[in-house]
Formats: C-alpha cells, structure tokens, sequence
C-alpha cells in the first residue's frame, strides 16, 4: 500500500508539472496522431499490393501496431520519463545529484522506475487500443477466454521485458556516464512495428533474444490472432521473468559501482 500511495503522489506531482504548459497539450495530441496516421498509413500502402507479408495479414499486422503503439504509450507515460531522469541526457548522473535519490528512505529501483510521468501518454494509450480493437473487428473473430487471457498475459510479459531492457541500458550508465546506453534500444524499437520474423535471421535473432524488442510485439500480436503455441508462451513469460531479474540485479550492482559526486 506504501508504494502504491507513492505512485499516487508521484503522479499527481508529475501532473501538475505537465499541466503547467498548456501548450503541450496540442503538441503532444498532434504527434501521437502523426504517429498513429505514418504507421497505419504504411500498412495500407504495403497490404495495397500483397494480401499476406510472411503469414501475417492486415488485420494481424494492424493488430501488432496497435501492441506497438500501446508499448510506446506506457514507455512514455512513466518508464522513458523516470529511467531518463537517471540515465538520460541532463540525468542525475552526469549532474552528481543522484547523491539525493540515493539519501531517500525508499527502495531505490522502485524510486527510479516510477517518480515521473507524462501523462499526456496516455493519448497513445488510448488511441493503441483503438487501433487494437479494430484489429479484432477486422479479424472476425469472436475473442475466447483462453485467447484473450492468453493475450494479457503476453503483453504483461512484454511490458516487463520493455521496463528491464530499459532498466539494464540505463544501469550501464553507472560504468560509463559518458554514454546514453539507452539511444541504443530507442533505434531498435522502431524495428518492433511489424513482425520479427520479417527480418534476416541475424537481425530476428538479436530483436528476439538479445534485445528483445521484436519479441514484445510479435508475441502478444500472435497469441491475440490464436496462433501462438502454448511451449512459446512459457518461453516468453520465463524469458520476461529471467529478465527482470537480470536487469534488477544489474542496477543493484550499478548502485554499488556509484561514486558519490561529493567524495
């Protein structure tokens, strides 16, 4: 209860800072629609000249850009804004006043992952699963309890793997803080808006099990469409689970590796 009230008030904080530019309001609106129109608008145009890509069709490659941008969404409404208020440019570390987050009687990787937020994400939050459900209309297919279970379940793992991808590149940042470790999957994920198995097969096997990005669209997009198997699935989730755990073992170790900016 104690970190869900600290959620709560780290996210009434990062509101009020947000409403302050009323401006941003209109900028953020206009590029979340800019972004929904280029990856649709892309679709249309590749699926104009063929019915099929390597097996996936339009309404299941539209509903893996809907998986895409809804990832996107929860990136920008809390991971990006507090893991960059570490790791990213301007970031407490290349200031030296991590010293003050470290000082504070709070479990120092829940403080990072969730003080700040943007809440104008959540315009690509709700415009993903729009994009989402009519993936499914246009899919015809009655959603069971099995497959949408199945679903939620894939794209739970693939938030993790998202939030400990993020959380392993910023904790580098402690080794070298002359390098934004980060930029690093911010190019890759563009690569997860359309199937992984569309790429070479040096390229599928670094987007799926080395930075898994490919994985956290591909997954949840196949359980959704029925197609995934179940030995896939405990891959995944086992996959998502080891991950965190790496990752938060990780930081753990870039936390002992910090020196404080007054010693």
């Amino acid at each position: 209860m104690r970190h869900l009230k600290l959620i709560a008030s780290f996210f009434k904080v990062s509101t009020q800072a947000e409403l302050a530019y009323r401006s941003n309001f209109f900028i953020r609106l206009l590029n979340s629609f800019l972004s929904l129109g280029t990856g649709v608008l892309s679709l249309v145009v590749i699926f104009n000249q063929v019915e099929t890509i390597n097996g996936w069709s339009l309404p299941g490659t539209l509903a893996l850009l809907g998986i895409y941008l809804l990832l996107g969404g929860l990136r920008g409404l809390f991971i990006s804004p507090s893991l960059e208020s570490v790791a990213g440019m301007d970031g407490e570390i290349w200031q030296g006043t991590f010293d003050f987050t470290m000082l504070r009687p709070v479990d120092k990787q829940f403080l990072v992952s969730f003080r700040n937020w943007r809440i104008y994400a959540l315009f690509d939050v709700v415009l993903a699963l729009g994009v989402l459900i009519y993936a499914i209309i246009l899919l015809g297919e009655t959603l069971s309890l099995g497959i949408l279970l199945s679903f939620l379940l894939m794209l739970l793992a693939s938030v993790i793997l998202l939030y400990s991808s993020l959380l392993a590149f910023s904790a580098l940042v402690f080794w070298n803080s002359g390098f934004l470790f980060t930029w690093i999957i911010n190019d890759l994920f563009q690569l997860a808006r359309y199937p992984v198995g569309l790429y070479p097969d040096w390229l599928r096997l670094i987007l799926t099990w080395i930075i898994p990005v490919g994985l956290m669209t591909t997954i949840p997009a196949q359980a959704l469409s029925g197609t995934l198997s179940p030995a896939m699935m405990a891959i995944t989730l086992i996959f998502s689970l080891a991950t965190l755990a790496g990752a938060s073992w990780l930081f753990r170790r870039g936390l002992m590796k910090y020196a404080s900016a007054s010693s």
